[in-house]
């Protein structure tokens, strides 16, 4: 009988301990490859603006007709859940997978139809090419990009993904539906914290 008593009181301090020192657990080291491109706000952003910052990505554009409102609407949720966390330098960083119409313009525009708890925080990109940006969401995101031959809309992923401070893709999550928003919150502190 002690013996049982002394094996289950060993198993809870062992699964205590599991759960205190774990960590962020990564998944994925793709790199992110260099990148200029331009804000929302006219401004100009590259990759090594971001070096030292976790940031949250996304492919959106702004006459989706079908995921992009319900993702960026995720993303305000996590953003919310973020700033629960306390985390202080972070970025959400959302590539136009249609540059030729989602100007610096029309990005702010959509982007003001969203409740955001931090609009600074926020970096909807442009001003690339359609070629770049397939090439960009292949290379460093495994993610597809391509246009519909048959419809004004662009076909790509619905994954938001996790960048570390070097630029890393470490983790990817589902951007539509069944959004892990506590998850990715607590994923993005413990990151920051590393």
């Amino acid at each position: 009988m002690h013996l049982k008593k002394l094996l289950l009181t060993l198993l809870a301090v062992v699964t205590i301990l599991a759960g205190c020192g774990g960590g962020f657990e990564r998944q994925t080291d793709w790199e992110v490859e260099s990148f200029s491109a331009t804000t929302h706000r006219g401004e100009t952003l590259a990759l090594e603006d971001l070096q030292g910052t976790v940031w949250l990505s996304a492919f959106i554009f702004t006459n989706c007709a079908t995921i992009c409102p319900p993702m960026t609407a995720n993303l305000t949720d996590i953003q919310e859940a973020v700033e629960e966390q306390g985390v202080e330098n972070y970025k959400i960083v959302a590539f136009s997978v249609d540059p030729e119409v989602d100007s610096p313009e029309v990005l702010t525009d959509y982007l003001s139809m969203y409740e955001l708890a931090d609009e600074s925080k926020w970096e909807l990109l442009t001003g690339y090419d359609q070629a770049f940006i397939s090439q960009l969401a292949k290379n460093s995101f495994k993610a597809l990009v391509q246009n519909d031959a048959n419809s004004d809309q662009v076909i790509h992923g619905s994954s938001f993904y996790l960048v570390d401070q070097e630029g890393i893709v470490v983790k990817s999550y589902s951007g539509v539906s069944d959004v892990p928003v506590d998850e990715i919150a607590q994923d993005m502190k413990a990151l920051s914290e590393e």
